[in-house]
């Protein structure tokens, strides 16, 4: 080849290689458009499975992006600790958003993730079939066998009622000591939590509740187990569509579903504060409750909320069942609007279900009177007690709640006639207290109640506590007492039955763990008297013998049916035979 071909050949040869090489480069250019489109459009159906509560389809999106992104890209570190975090991996979550460079600032998932993982990262773990339980190590032990059971049985009722298995794993659900604690791994304030009452939050893929031993006078924690379950399951349905109203009326109206029917949660005292802002005109509108119920002014706001929506969903069921409260949550999974969605279950305009809702709600078995308001008051937040009383049995400070001012002397008559040990002149004091105000008050009733157990009249104070419990249902003090009564007569199915009911407000009370001991053999349920005696132990500080013989000698025929519950405690260090009442948190 010559000199000039060769040249021409080499020219070419440059012009194919600089034009291949054009191409390889828009080739590129191309491919790089398309990866990054690829990936924003990734990214963004991550950001919408984790706000849609679908924390596997957010972790299978991520699984494809790892492979086309590279380790350091900060979005990707971003969602990779997002999911870590609500998968419960909260060190690796801490890692992650560092690395995406997420500031460390109060409400920041960084920060978020940091508070979980100081607040629970000593927490002891049991687990069920769908349920890992994290709790704080001490009293809170005795919670375990009977939160598990709750939370899986309202596992059940939700997948029957409203045909939702929550996917993926096991569901978290972490208790944390106190209101601080709830506001540092939620994004409710410690302010908002104190007005409202707010003791349990169901966000981040979990369940938080507060410790009872956290609440003066305890709270129906396993109700509230129920009700953060069922916030849970109607978050997944819907892809998180639905408003807070229904949100709060479906979980309200359901949390009962774990212990029998639905609809059972609504007690006297919210329903007369109901019937009063009827009277007033004075109910919250559905708008009003957005974003969240615990946002309202005072906690008297959350409470008429919670009512309203309450009956709102109480409506719904008692037209069109199981099917209306389906057809509303996926008619909004499926985008429509909350009106729509409720209108197309209800075959109503929203106008009309309004009316209906609001004649419902007028229809109800109002209290003649407004009774006392049971709020949950946080120990930090309750009053000093009486120094001078004995065990939980004496306390003059009890009657503060009583209005009626001759009913109160009353009753402080009666207090100071106890005191005395002038047993017969306390139950006529008492007696004209109760005559006065009837099954208003717990303290007026209980105290009489006691009154009459300490003289054999135990028909009379039988008949005053289950009146008490029409007003006050699920009060411990009052199943507490119901149950002596019930024991002392060997009707165990029923002296159970209470126990429990206060086992669900107060499960820290020695008592009840010791009375199950001997209810539960007699009725010869062996792995329950197991159950109960592990509690009975960790409670009282007593060694297991030292419990049997306190079982064994708890509520004979021959010793007082009042003072049974000055069973010891591990504060109080109480000698085996004579053990003295937990004077701990």
């Amino acid at each position: 080849m010559n000199r000039v071909a060769s040249t021409l050949c080499e020219r070419a040869g440059v012009r194919v290689f600089v034009l291949a090489l054009s191409l390889f480069l828009a080739t590129s250019a191309r491919a790089q458009d398309a990866l990054k489109a690829e990936a924003k459009e990734r990214l963004g159906k991550v950001e919408a499975a984790l706000d849609g509560w679908d924390v596997p389809g957010a972790r299978r999106e991520l699984q494809t992006l790892e492979g086309l992104l590279p380790e350091d890209v900060e979005p990707l570190k971003y969602f990779q600790g997002r999911v870590a975090f609500e998968e419960g991996r909260y060190g690796e979550a801490i890692e992650l958003l560092q690395a995406a460079n997420i500031e460390d600032k109060p409400g920041s998932y960084l920060r978020l993730a940091k508070e979980t993982r100081d607040i629970v990262k000593n927490h002891a773990r049991a687990e069920s079939e769908h349920f890992i339980f994290f709790y704080p190590k001490g009293k809170d032990e005795v919670l375990v066998p009977y939160a598990l059971e709750t939370l899986e049985s309202i596992h059940r009722a939700l997948a029957d009622d409203l045909g939702h298995r929550p996917p993926g794993g096991k569901i978290r659900v972490e208790v944390v000591n106190n209101a601080r604690e709830l506001s540092k791994v939620s994004t409710l304030t410690y302010q908002q939590i104190q007005t409202t009452g707010t003791i349990a939050i169901c966000k981040f893929n979990k369940l938080m509740v507060t410790s009872p031993k956290a609440v003066a006078r305890g709270y129906d924690w396993q109700d509230t187990l129920a009700h953060e379950y069922i916030h849970l399951v109607v978050s997944q349905m819907s892809y998180n569509t639905v408003p807070i109203w229904l949100h709060e009326g479906l979980a309200k109206f359901l949390e009962s579903r774990w212990r029998g029917k639905p609809g059972l949660a609504m007690t006297p005292s919210t329903l007369a504060l109901l019937g009063r802002r009827v009277k007033e005109d004075k109910l919250i509108p559905f708008e009003k409750m957005h974003p969240s119920i615990a946002m309202l002014p005072t906690a008297e706001d959350a409470a008429t909320a919670f009512a309203e929506v309450y009956y709102a969903i109480d409506y719904v069921y008692s037209t069109q069942g199981n099917k209306g409260l389906r057809d509303i949550i996926l008619g909004l999974r499926d985008g429509k609007q909350d009106r729509k969605a409720v209108e197309s279950a209800t075959g109503m305009p929203f106008a009309l279900f309004e009316k209906n809702w609001l004649a419902h709600i007028k229809k109800q078995p109002f209290p003649k009177e407004l009774l006392p308001r049971e709020e949950v008051v946080l120990k930090e937040n309750a009053k000093d007690k009486d120094e001078k009383k004995k065990g939980r049995e004496i306390s003059f400070g009890d009657f503060a709640e009583v209005t009626e001012v001759p009913a109160r002397k009353f009753a402080h008559l009666g207090e100071l006639m106890r005191e005395r040990n002038r047993i017969k002149a306390a139950a006529e004091e008492y007696a004209k207290a109760h005559r006065l105000v009837g099954d208003k008050y717990e303290s007026v009733s209980n105290k009489y109640a006691l009154a009459l157990l300490e003289l054999r009249r135990l028909d009379e104070a039988e008949q005053v506590l289950r009146g008490s419990l029409r007003v006050h249902p699920g009060s411990p003090g009052t199943n507490v007492h119901l149950g002596r009564i019930l024991l002392f007569r060997k009707d165990y199915p029923k002296a159970r039955q209470a126990y429990l009911e206060a086992l669900a407000a107060d499960p820290f009370d020695p008592e009840i763990h010791i009375a199950l001991m001997r209810i539960h053999g007699a009725l010869g349920e062996t792995a329950l008297v197991t159950r109960a005696k592990t509690a009975s132990v960790v409670l009282t500080g007593l060694k297991p013998e030292d419990v049997d013989q306190v079982a064994r000698e708890f509520l004979r025929e021959d010793n007082e049916l009042v003072g049974a519950g000055d069973l010891g405690g591990k504060d109080g260090a109480p000698a085996p035979a004579t053990p003295t009442k937990d004077g701990g948190p």
